[in-house]
């Protein structure tokens, strides 16, 4: 076995393989970039170089970087992880040809499955049924078109060096086909250092279901069973399981047996992923991840194999540790993966400081590369964690991740984990008659909007920040004593301010807020609007407070950041905008017509100059965050005025893109998401 590795990779992936060495004794060394000195996979590894800036082309894709950081730490052997250069031949020689160990498939076998197209030509020399389209991929947009133009639609453009849901489109008509194949290219070549694409047909309404290998590189392969991966958005896989539910006991013998035969063919070495597309009881052979996969404890945990250990002792020349006879599933595993986005915004990225991370304290595996006091930064995919579970039955792993998901605190960005809720409620979710198009179809009508914290948790904040606002100020300050409101004092009466104190911005509405004074025994009344709340708040441990309202208690999780209130409890997690009413009276103004990043990202295109007249809904420039386009649109007609930014210059948060003179009243600009997903 290895005395040491370097983990050429980041985030939750490094600090899980991390894991599973130190339990075999085996040191670790890994890399960042400038972007993450202060990330948790750099404390999680312990030992790590710096090799180079935050985008991914200037640090975890350089090779020779990587390789010379191996050097320098005296590793043996490098484990890729997934994505950026763990499906790289290029890399793979590379590490031999430095003495190194390739902790993956050899070089010729992620040449021969790695790309696409050269996959299917080997799935279809195996006997394993494929999908037609491209035989080979390409770089040359016109010739990508001229396929696409002789196939019937739809069809979906995937990157060929790549997968995660990266680099894909699906072509629908040809109206947008030239803008969708450069925007699934430059995605591809952002996320995999290679534009290539190849087309296939789009199958609607199929099952995703994907199977384990692993092999010893000298013919013997077995299987760990399947996983099943439909739940997707956008072609990004959103919740998976082991095994697959209602899946034919013929069709799952017939997946497995070709899975195996595929790598039986190539002497596979290491462990990989053969994807199947299951639709009208048969099943098409998609790709081969030769690598491991995101979704890889659902495995782990119902077949009991530990699949990081597993690459490790075929990589250092020791075999398949298990055989296939002794694999077997026990109960039933679920993941989903938390990510760094906003629903209502069209899941767009959310960057920023994280306040508060927090998660279930038991009964569940999470895998994370995230903590409190991080920065999620748009030059990676937003995931920030997975949470896995496991259980005798479906049913009730599926009710245990809904609980781990609840009990789960990510303060600062917005995340997708109520979305996640609503998915595992779906009665299609529960009895396993999803299809891979389902979210989609039902995001088109749940118009998810962002949601308004109830009564209670806003009059809950005002009352907490006025307490802050106590703490915080002089020792006789305007709101100090129990009776003082920073407007009038009382003598203990429970009058209300004439004036609001406060103005709480909550899902798209502004609450007016007025509070009386602040009883002995820390009941407080706090108007909202037209209603009157009674209450108290009592500090608990770790950011934690009790609420009461009468015989009701909540326990309710409160962090500031600035003028933003982050609370999460029964009612959900919001992010709530305080002001002072004064403050926020003196500095209204009218809206000046400036068109602003959402996030942190790199302008990729200016589509305007300064005098174009821009009528709504026209493009004013695209930008990239987190490994997806975001385009910045007018929503009203107007001029251009100014245009402050240009190509290829990185821009934080809320730097003004452009000013545009409206013709009418209105907002400035929108943002919106281009179909592809970021991780």
């Amino acid at each position: 076995m290895f005395k040491k590795i370097l983990i050429a990779n980041r985030g939750e992936i490094a600090c899980r393989i991390a894991r599973t060495c130190a339990r075999l004794g085996i040191a670790v060394a890994g890399v960042h970039s400038s972007a993450d000195r202060d990330a948790l996979h750099v404390d999680c590894v312990g030992e790590s170089i710096e090799i180079g800036g935050a985008p991914a082309t200037e640090s975890y894709l350089r090779i020779d970087a990587v390789i010379a950081a191996a050097r320098r730490t005296g590793a043996q052997a490098i484990h890729p992880g997934y994505g950026f250069l763990a499906e790289n031949p290029a890399f793979a020689r590379a590490v031999e040809a430095a003495g190194l160990v390739f902790i993956g498939p050899t070089p010729e076998s992620i040449e021969r499955l790695g790309d696409k197209a050269a996959a299917k030509h080997e799935a279809r020399a195996a006997g394993v049924p494929v999908l037609g389209g491209s035989a080979q991929p390409s770089r040359d947009a016109a010739a990508i078109a001229a396929t696409v133009r002789g196939m019937a639609l739809p069809v979906v453009l995937k990157a060929a060096a790549g997968g995660g849901g990266k680099g894909m489109r699906v072509v629908r008509t040809l109206d947008t086909l030239e803008a969708d194949i450069a925007s699934a290219m430059r995605e591809g070549a952002s996320a995999f250092g290679d534009p290539a694409l190849i087309v296939e047909p789009f199958i609607e309404h199929g099952r995703h279901i994907e199977v384990q290998i692993a092999g010893d590189g000298k013919g013997q392969v077995i299987h760990l069973f399947e996983r099943e991966c439909t739940l997707q958005r956008r072609y990004q896989k959103l919740i998976e399981e082991a095994p697959a539910s209602n899946l034919d006991a013929s069709l799952r013998t017939a997946m497995l047996s070709d899975a195996v035969r595929l790598g039986e063919r190539l002497r596979y070495r290491g462990v990989g992923t053969v994807e199947f597309i299951v639709h009208d009881g048969q099943h098409h052979f998609l790709e081969v991840n030769p690598r491991l996969q995101v979704e890889h404890p659902v495995t782990e945990e119902v077949t009991g194999v530990d699949i990081v250990e597993l690459m490790l002792r075929i990589a250092a020349g020791e075999g398949l540790p298990v055989r296939q006879q002794d694999v077997q599933v026990q109960g039933h595993a679920v993941e989903a993966r938390v990510c760094a986005e906003d629903a209502a915004q069209n899941f767009m990225p959310s960057t920023g400081e994280l306040v508060e991370v927090r998660f279930a304290a038991s009964g569940v595996r999470v895998e994370s590369g995230v903590r409190a006091d991080m920065v999620v930064t748009p030059f990676y995919d937003p995931m920030l964690a997975k949470l896995i579970v496991h259980a005798p039955t479906r049913q009730a792993a599926l009710d245990k991740l809904d609980w781990a998901l609840g009990e789960t605190q990510v303060l600062g960005v917005e995340t997708n984990i109520a979305f996640l809720r609503r998915l595992l409620s779906l009665p299609d979710t529960r009895a396993s008659t999803f299809h891979t198009r389902l979210v989609d179809e039902v995001l088109a009508e749940w118009r998810i909007a962002t949601p308004s914290a109830p009564l209670h948790t806003i009059a809950a904040a005002a009352a907490w920040w006025l307490r802050d606002a106590r703490t915080a100020g002089p020792a006789y300050g305007a709101w100090t004593a129990l009776d003082v409101t920073g407007w009038q004092m009382h003598a203990g009466s429970d009058s209300i301010t004439p004036l609001p104190v406060l103005l709480v911005h909550s899902g798209g509405q502004t609450h007016e807020v007025r509070v009386g004074a602040l009883a002995p025994d820390g009941e407080i009344t706090v108007q909202v609007g037209a209603e009157s709340v009674r209450l108290a708040l009592t500090p608990l441990a770790d950011g934690q407070w009790r609420l009461r309202r009468g015989d009701c208690y909540e326990t309710l999780h409160i962090a500031r950041k600035g003028e933003a209130l982050f609370v999460q409890g029964g009612a959900g997690a919001f992010t709530l905008g305080m002001a002072s009413y004064v403050n926020q009276v003196a500095a209204a103004r009218k809206s000046s017509g400036q068109l602003r990043t959402p996030m942190m990202g790199m302008i990729l295109q200016t589509h305007v100059v300064v005098g174009d007249a821009v009528r709504a809904g026209d493009v004013v420039a695209t930008m990239e965050s987190m490994k997806m386009e975001l385009r910045i649109t007018a929503e009203h007609d107007g001029v251009v005025r100014a245009l402050s930014v240009q190509p290829g210059q990185m821009v934080e948060r809320g730097l003004v893109v452009a000013v545009i003179e409206a013709e009418e009243g209105g907002e400035s600009g929108a943002v919106e998401k281009t179909e592809g997903a970021a991780a």
